[in-house]
């Protein structure tokens, strides 16, 4: 992994889950989600095509509340990972407050 990567993944996990936030609940301690949109079967994205997610979020909710359990339904209820990419990715180089 190449130090920017390390860098940008540190950035993700500080700004803590995009889902919560975005809910209101704030801060909440977040895994990385690599988003899978345009890769081949068995392949992960670049560290650069990942958001925060925690560990509800991502994968130990049930359907539609974490992604790994229904991808449309999540998305549904809290917008596409294009969309959540893009906020972060904003959120993050114009700093954000914690």
């Amino acid at each position: 992994m190449k130090k920017a990567d390390r860098i940008h993944l540190q950035k993700l996990a500080d700004y803590g889950c995009i889902v919560c936030r975005n809910l209101g609940f704030g801060y909440s301690p977040a895994e990385i989600h690599h988003l899978r949109k345009g890769c081949g079967a068995g392949q992960r994205s670049s560290h650069s095509r990942s958001i925060p997610l925690c560990p509800i979020h991502h994968r130990l909710g049930g359907y539609g509340v974490a992604i790994h359990a229904g991808q449309c339904k999540w998305e549904e209820n809290y917008g596409t990972e294009e969309s959540l990419l893009e906020q972060v990715n904003k959120e993050i180089e114009g700093g954000f407050s914690a």
